[in-house]
């Protein structure tokens, strides 16, 4: 099930992810997020495994849920039920310390564009566009979009994406900060491997509490976040990363991080 709808490969410590459902648009059916759920624990519990790539197949990222799950069960248990898988999947990837990156081959609509949001990284191919797609079926946008979007734009283009329900091309997802970069569409899946590559062979530790003091700030005083951040790299100085790259740039070569 899992190779079939989830091709899952591992290049140079990048655990990539490929959302293979060309007939429903990618959409996240129940076998989806079932397969995503079982490779995010993958993800956060190898250690080997330092950067998270999630793209689609196609011309399509993620059109979003799958209408036919979301009709077969609309009673207040079954929903929960449903979005308990979901919420399982986005709090460990939220969570862990270690980077992701979401390459946006095509389409991300709904649940799509929550799913893209995820990444630390947002690359976007020249084609590739951008819709809250909720107003369409009448139900709350979720995933933690409502969470990550105005964090990410701002409340007032977020709610002028959620209520105007527009399509948000790649140049302006890229001007209104929804992306960090746009590819060309030739190659596109190679770039962002490669992008990913070069994180994987970053400083794992230093990446993973970087990437868990950003998620903090929101909610901590500077006081509290200083003292974090003191904390935070006082564990830093005893890694072995850090003794190599002091060793690297004593010696004017390139490191060779290990991730401890």
């Amino acid at each position: 099930m899992t190779q079939t709808i989830l091709d899952a490969q591992v290049i140079d410590g990048v655990l990539q992810l490929q959302l293979r459902a060309p007939e429903v648009r990618n959409a996240l059916s129940a076998e989806m997020k079932q397969a995503l759920h079982a490779q995010a624990r993958r993800f956060v519990d190898d250690d080997s495994l330092r950067c998270l790539l999630i793209t689609g197949c196609d011309a399509v990222f993620c059109a979003g849920g799958d209408l036919r799950t979301m009709q077969s069960d609309r009673s207040t248990v079954g929903v929960r039920r449903r979005m308990a898988l979901t919420h399982a999947s986005i709090r460990l990837l939220a969570e862990c310390e270690k980077p992701i990156v979401t390459a946006i081959n095509g389409a991300a609509v709904g649940a799509g564009l929550s799913l893209a949001l995820m990444g630390d990284v947002v690359v976007a191919a020249e084609d590739a566009y951008f819709m809250a797609g909720f107003a369409n079926v009448g139900v709350l946008p979720d995933m933690g979009l409502l969470y990550h979007l105005p964090r990410t734009v701002g409340r007032v283009q977020a709610s002028d994406l959620l209520l105007s329900n527009r399509r948000v091309p790649a140049p302006e997802a890229l001007a209104l900060g929804l992306v960090s970069r746009v590819l060309p569409q030739a190659g596109f899946l190679e770039q962002a491997l490669e992008l990913a590559r070069g994180i994987a062979a970053g400083p794992g530790v230093s990446f993973g509490l970087a990437r868990a003091l950003m998620a903090g700030s929101y909610k901590d005083s500077f006081s509290e976040f200083l003292l974090k951040e003191s904390l935070a790299q006082a564990v830093v100085f005893g890694t072995d990363d850090f003794a190599e790259g002091v060793s690297a740039f004593g010696a004017k070569r390139k490191p060779r991080f290990t991730g401890r």
